[in-house]
């Protein structure tokens, strides 16, 4: 190896190619964070442009406000208090609320691409995101029972908070996975046991129980989607009507699988961490409806795509596992 490539950290032609973690740029942790970081980063800037649609300057019960507003049933009055004053202030000012709420959003992506404002923005977001999730989504639906996963529970905005503590920028550069960077492979295990816990619980509970949940949910949501999207949608509801139950057993079935995936050996974990991207997957676009973006009036592309998101961020990038 040369001195040029000592100084570039570019490694000579006798060790490219020997099969290790450290010397396929692929497996190494360090590089995809950054590549994770910026799949994050394209997220917020999605969303960014989702908050510049002409409906969200619009005030009134159609517009950004009204979404607000709605985002306040089934909460305790304290909390839908809150929120209920938030759409007021947003319903005064339309044009000035949403033309900030898009720049935070823009700020946030465009932070993480940047080195230097990477930590900050991912700060930013991590403060946004609760905000959204207590302003925007009401706490995910939590209070008003209506928290399955199969519709967005519990927010897509709680997953870009943890995302980003996740894929908080490290010295380290090693670990079994990504998401071990900063926090410890311990810690980092700890957090995807409870996220995929509460995933389970919400799959059974409140409205996920009802044997028309799903093909509600399908319904409801199937409105300005463009004609192949519709369809799904209305082959979906037929499907899914009266078996919203059994389809909430399985989902949880599959969360408490990949809950304990990642104490399993790498392949076993690999194979439910696909589980779970496959399942979510079709989640997004026969429950979802792609988050509503074709359709007009989406936010955000809803959670589904964050929950897959923060799957990949445990994939083993090694061959051993430490705990």
């Amino acid at each position: 190896m040369t001195v040029a490539e000592l100084e570039q950290g570019i490694p000579s032609p006798g060790t490219r190619g020997s099969g290790t973690a450290d010397s396929d740029p692929l497996r190494r942790p360090g590089d995809l964070a950054r590549t994770f970081q910026l799949v994050v980063a394209t997220l917020w800037l999605l969303d960014g442009v989702l908050q510049i649609q002409p409906l969200m300057f619009t005030p009134g019960p159609r517009g950004l406000s009204g979404m607000l507003r709605r985002a306040a049933g089934g909460n305790p009055g304290w909390i839908a208090h809150t929120i209920t004053w938030n759409a007021s202030l947003v319903d005064h000012h339309p044009v000035l609320a949403n033309t900030a709420f898009a720049l935070i959003e823009f700020l946030i992506g465009f932070g993480i691409v940047w080195a230097r404002t990477r930590k900050a923005a991912l700060a930013l977001s991590i403060l946004w995101s609760l905000g959204v999730w207590w302003f925007g989504e009401g706490l995910g639906a939590l209070f008003s029972g209506n928290a399955t996963p199969f519709g967005g529970g519990p927010g897509g905005a709680l997953f870009y908070a943890v995302i980003a503590v996740l894929l908080w920028p490290s010295a380290r550069s090693d670990g079994p996975f990504v998401a071990a960077q900063t926090l410890g492979v311990r810690t980092a295990k700890i957090i995807w046991v409870v996220v995929w816990a509460i995933l389970a619980v919400l799959s059974v509970v409140g409205a996920s129980r009802s044997p028309q949940m799903l093909s509600d949910l399908v319904n409801d949501l199937n409105t300005g989607e463009p004609g192949w999207l519709a369809h799904i949608d209305r082959f979906g509801s037929a499907l899914f009507l009266n078996d919203g139950t059994a389809l909430a057993i399985l989902l949880s079935a599959v969360c408490l699988v990949v809950a304990v995936g990642v104490f399993l050996t790498p392949h076993l974990t690999r194979a439910t961490i696909v589980l779970a991207v496959v399942v979510f997957g079709l989640i997004w676009v026969v429950a979802q409806d792609v988050g509503g973006v074709l359709a007009g009036g989406a936010t955000d592309p809803n959670a589904a795509p964050l929950v897959i998101l923060f799957a990949l961020i445990y994939w083993p990038v090694t061959s051993t596992a430490t705990s």
